[in-house]
């Protein structure tokens, strides 16, 4: 076998593993902690279906190019090196640990360095923007909606529409997140694969989420059960639907690959601030303290892209 070829196909599988290991409990951790009650192939199987579709979606409509142009200052690599596979398994050894470190910063910086400082500008502004942006609606909502949530159960009745409108929140989200992340992953293959290497990779994917849905999201998962009422449905739905919405505007707003886990950090340390400022009319110092040490884990992952980029080039 054409060990370039090998190593194409190692490093996109466990890229597949470790960037769905580690990101995708930013877009379906609250899914999980608010439906523990529901057989993990159900929700594997919405969460595939539409991660199938956006993913044939963008293949059809980008002639190839499932990372929907994310990857256009990203260039093939003709002659990876086994080196190219220790990104994606730096990043399986840190998901175990729970750190939720940026993929994109991990496995991008690998292929093109020069595009670092653009991907940090991006990245910065959606945690700066999240943060900002749930302080506000937080503000708004904590005592006539998370307060009420911790104290009232919800009715059977009304668990059916709030069933719905999360499962709607939370493929909206999953949506806009594959297309943000489907480039960590697919950065080890062509830019425009074939209808057999598409299929492929989907089987891949669809493995690795299925262990993700079976083993409950894994020690990431404690991060988001963590925060406060992500285990109901209805702060679940707002968290997902607030997640999408700051997705889809930078999505909108340039092709350059972003860290969705500095937005996703970012929205939960304006969620928690709010909620206590509201609810308690102060900030605890276990609150702060969470903020910061979340914020340290994305810092520390940051520092270790760049640090395995110099580690290529001794190397190279």
């Amino acid at each position: 076998m054409d060990p370039n070829l090998l190593i194409m196909w190692l490093g996109f599988s466990f890229a597949a593993y470790s960037v769905v290991g580690n990101d995708s409990i930013q877009t379906l951790g609250t899914f999980l902690s608010s439906n523990e009650r529901k057989p993990w192939y159900t929700l594997w199987f919405f969460a595939g279906s539409i991660l199938t579709a956006t993913l044939v979606y963008g293949w059809i409509n980008y002639g190839g190019d499932v990372s929907y142009d994310r990857l256009a200052k990203y260039p093939v690599k003709e002659n990876m090196g086994w080196i190219y596979l220790l990104p994606p398994l730096v990043l399986m050894l840190l998901t175990k640990t729970g750190i939720p470190v940026s993929t994109s910063f991990l496995i991008l910086t690998f292929f093109n360095e020069k595009n670092m400082y653009s991907m940090i500008q991006k990245s910065a502004m959606g945690y700066v923007l999240a943060f900002v942006a749930a302080i506000i609606l937080y503000f708004i909502i904590t005592k006539s909606f998370e307060k009420r949530n911790k104290n009232i159960e919800l009715s059977e009745n009304s668990r059916k529409y709030w069933t719905i409108a999360q499962w709607f929140s939370t493929g909206f989200l999953w949506s806009q997140w594959l297309i943000q992340d489907f480039a960590n992953i697919y950065v080890y293959l062509p830019r425009n694969i074939s209808a057999v290497e598409l299929s492929v990779s989907l089987i891949i994917l669809l493995s690795m989420l299925a262990y993700i849905f079976y083993s409950k999201g894994g020690n990431i998962q404690k991060i988001v059960k963590a925060k406060t009422n992500t285990s109901d449905i209805r702060s679940a739905t707002i968290i997902d639907l607030l997640f999408a919405i700051i997705l889809f505007f930078f999505k909108e707003v340039s092709n350059i690959p972003m860290s969705t886990t500095w937005v996703f950090i970012g929205l939960l340390a304006g969620r928690e601030l709010a909620i206590n400022w509201k609810m308690n009319g102060s900030i605890t110092k276990e609150t702060t303290k969470d903020i910061f040490i979340d914020l340290g884990k994305v810092f520390f992952g940051l520092i270790i892209s760049i640090l395995l980029v110099y580690v290529i080039k001794w190397f190279g």
